[in-house]
């Protein structure tokens, strides 16, 4: 029976844009945009900010010389919201409804302090609520020290949250990702960036035996 959702943010509950967040970097003077970016794990200072090594201040910094000129923390801001495309309402009246069904909700997100200085914010859902207004419990990369896919991360939810993962469901649209999840005992789900997952979600739930008494809908 299913009784924790964990959800990846970019690429399920948010719509990512790689293409932009690649346009806004090279508008601000990173020329070589593509060595450093990618949808799933970043590289260089860009894997260093979301995996905590480096402060965003030092992130800022350091950008700043490779670029060679001097950047603000809204301009990095900027180029990194680039990763956004959309947050469709659909996903989040999916969280609010399985969340007041009494399930418990757990982002893990390989992420920085610049995408959450907007995802934190009432500006996350267009000014009503942020995202830790829809979960329980958020595990965040730049915070817990640690990427997925590595077992670490996963491991931390198991072990902070006390859950079992065959009672747990995981969401992503990372390939690898899944498969680490799925070594640990996960049940997992892999839409693609932008795909309706909500009435998979639904169909996987009943058929794990857990049904709310007033049902999921």
């Amino acid at each position: 029976m299913i009784k924790n959702l964990i959800f990846d943010l970019g690429g399920v509950i948010m719509t990512i844009d790689q293409s932009e967040a690649l346009r806004r970097f090279k508008e601000t003077g990173l020329t070589d945009a593509e060595t450093y970016l990618d949808p799933y794990t970043q590289s260089g200072i860009f894997g260093d900010v979301e995996e905590g090594k480096i402060t965003a201040e030092e992130f800022r910094a350091e950008l700043s010389r490779i670029i060679g000129r001097e950047l603000t923390f809204d301009e990095c801001k900027y180029c990194w919201l680039g990763y956004r495309k959309e947050v469709p309402a659909r996903n989040l009246d999916v969280l609010r409804n399985l969340r007041g069904k009494g399930y418990r909700l757990i982002l893990l997100s390989n992420t920085n302090p610049f995408m959450m200085s907007w995802a934190l914010s009432n500006d996350f859902d267009g000014g009503k609520a942020s995202l830790s207004d829809y979960f329980d419990a958020l595990y965040l990369s730049f915070r817990i020290g640690v990427m997925k896919p590595d077992l670490k991360f996963f491991q931390a939810v198991i072990d902070n949250e006390a859950i079992n993962p065959e009672e747990s469901l995981f969401v992503d649209d990372g390939p690898r990702n899944i498969e680490a999840a799925r070594r640990l005992g996960f049940n997992t789900m892999c839409p693609k960036n932008g795909e309706d997952w909500t009435g998979e979600l639904y169909s996987f739930i009943k058929k794990s035996g857990k049904l709310p008494s007033r049902g999921l809908y």
